[in-house]
């Protein structure tokens, strides 16, 4: 989502015109895919973002204002976190410091801010301080992060009755979760949670009753235990205890050896390299996300003016006087290239009235679109500049009035679209709209990261990526799978001493992912046939992460 959208202006009859308001919203589980589209609306329109965990922080920059600022509910990064009063004292605090009601501090809190979040003696505190606020329910940790797990809580027919509880609540009649037939889901974690299971037990609950303990749900690091509650008690009480957040007890559990769908995505869990700007990353990034993995996006080149901008100025002119028939796009960054230089020239997209607008590929037109421009020609297929000259009309001197086209490109691209667009009787004015220089190394425990296996695959989308990784950062870890986008990427990835584990069938970056995640399956499946278990390139030097009951 942009994070140029226009905030939403939120107000309140009886704000007080001495502080900003606030609305308290439910930030889901933990998959930030999770935020509803209001919380969302109101993050884009907040001035602070106060917060309970800071790992939130770059999960949430796309939806909020560049300038937002974002506040720590902790004593401190990885501190303690601040006692009930406290955090309601810094709520006030913060929203006091504004002046009027037209800004906004949202109060952020996990799962749906209703449920057992502390959100009534905030909203208490805001109340008794004349300071309003809104309340936007999010999704509840209880009922998402078992589902994740694969485990539904009700709607067979045969346990309908669930009881949701927190593990710090002191008031709570264990003997009415006793039956076998009640699904108890129990949120909190550590020593608490063990408490709260050891009660259940001692209430009468039978010791062989199923229990899944999940922890770091709904996000690609979410891991689920599935034991007996004698044996879940036992684990919890263990120095390597697992973090979990949420246990389930009950028959939901028994349905998650048929219901596994997150835990069981082909790349779940994995760590994938995107050597790529992260403009043009966003597409693979998601994909890479929709198969349970997590993608870090080193960019490898830096875009920069080209060193004599005359050419380029030369070209717009033209472009308004109506020297060109079309104008073609083959990247994000020549899209970019061109609005700058129109915003430097005082110009507008009115300017393209009467142009033919075409665009390399999906990426590249959603980024005319965001400027209020719709391509005419977008190829369906291969999105390639091969693919762009499949689909371009070649010049009609009856159909044509003009047979000249404008293509705003890189220093270093090749002449492939030219050649195919003079042979079709065009004349192009190949100009260079930007230049493509090496990027500065990434940061040290990145490049120790690529070097030493921490990764389990790399996407590689050009070979000047692979060149530009290498010369930044070094050679990535043998373990480590390389996935190329197609026959002259994985040649440079094999010059460079890389074995090229995976080609993508066709030269699109999603399709790179497809490709790559169908490698993985087809492992998973031939170590399930040899009866061994499918072991992620990051972790094949290490040492197991707990010896325990994994299903």
């Amino acid at each position: 989502m942009s994070t140029d959208a226009a905030p939403v202006h939120l107000t309140h009859p009886d704000a007080p015109a001495s502080a900003a308001r606030i609305a308290f919203v439910g930030a889901g589980p933990g998959d930030p895919g999770l935020l509803t589209v209001r919380a969302r609306e109101y993050l884009a329109a907040a001035d602070v973002v106060l917060l309970d965990t800071l790992h939130r922080e770059e999960e949430l920059s796309p939806w909020t204002k560049e300038d937002a600022v974002f506040v720590l509910t902790t004593r401190g990064e990885g501190g303690p976190a601040l006692t009930p009063a406290a955090r309601a004292k810094l709520l006030v605090r913060t929203a006091s410091k504004y002046d009027d009601a037209t800004h906004l501090v949202v109060r952020l809190m996990d799962g749906d801010a209703t449920a057992f979040g502390g959100l009534a003696g905030e909203a208490l505190a805001c109340r008794d301080a004349g300071v309003p606020f809104e309340i936007v329910p999010g999704v509840s940790t209880a009922w998402s992060v078992p589902a994740y797990a694969g485990m539904p809580l009700s709607g067979d027919g045969q346990h309908s009755e669930v009881h949701v509880l927190h593990a710090g609540d002191s008031s709570v009649d264990w003997s009415l979760s006793v039956a076998t037939d009640v699904t108890v889901v129990v949120l909190g974690s550590g020593d608490q949670l063990r408490k709260a299971l050891r009660q259940l037990a001692d209430a009468g609950r039978p010791g062989d009753s199923p229990v899944a303990l999940t922890e770091n749900g709904t996000t690609v690091s979410q891991q689920t235990y599935v034991q007996t509650l004698d044996e879940a008690i036992t684990t919890m009480a263990a120095d390597d205890a697992p973090a979990a957040t949420v246990a389930v007890v009950g028959p939901s559990v028994e349905l998650r050896s048929e219901l596994s769908w997150w835990e069981s995505k082909p790349l779940f869990g994995w760590s994938i390299l995107v050597p790529r700007t992260k403009e043009q990353s966003g597409p693979m990034t998601d994909r890479i996300a929709a198969y349970g993995a997590s993608a870090s996006v080193v960019p490898t080149i830096s875009v920069e003016p080209p060193r004599t901008p005359q050419q380029m100025d030369r070209a717009v002119r033209g472009l308004v006087t109506g020297r060109y028939e079309w104008i073609g796009f083959t990247s994000v960054n020549a899209v970019r290239a061109v609005r700058e230089k129109f915003e430097a020239l005082g110009l507008d997209a009115r300017s393209f009235a009467g142009l033919k607008l075409a665009a390399v590929g999906g990426v590249t037109a959603q980024a005319l679109r965001e400027w209020g421009l719709e391509p005419d020609l977008v190829p369906e297929g291969e999105e390639s500049a091969r693919g762009l000259l499949e689909v371009w009309p070649p010049f009609d001197e009856v159909l044509d009035p003009i047979n000249r086209v404008f293509l705003p490109r890189a220093d270093i691209a090749t002449d492939t679209l030219v050649a195919g667009l003079h042979e079709m009787g065009w004349e192009v004015d190949d100009v260079t709209a930007y230049r493509t220089v090496r990027a500065a190394p990434p940061a040290a425990p990145v490049r120790e990261a690529i070097k030493g296996g921490a990764f389990d695959a790399v996407c590689f989308t050009s070979s000047s990526t692979v060149r530009n990784l290498v010369g930044i950062a070094g050679k990535p870890h043998p373990n480590t799978l390389v996935a190329c986008i197609g026959p002259a990427t994985a040649k440079a990835a094999e010059e460079h001493g890389l074995r090229v584990d995976v080609v993508a069938p066709e030269p699109s970056a999603t399709r790179l992912v497809d490709a790559l995640a169908e490698h993985v399956r087809a492992l998973a499946a031939q170590a399930q046939a040899d009866g061994e278990p499918l072991v992620r390139p990051s972790e094949r030097k290490a040492a197991p992460r707990r010896p325990r009951n994994r299903r």
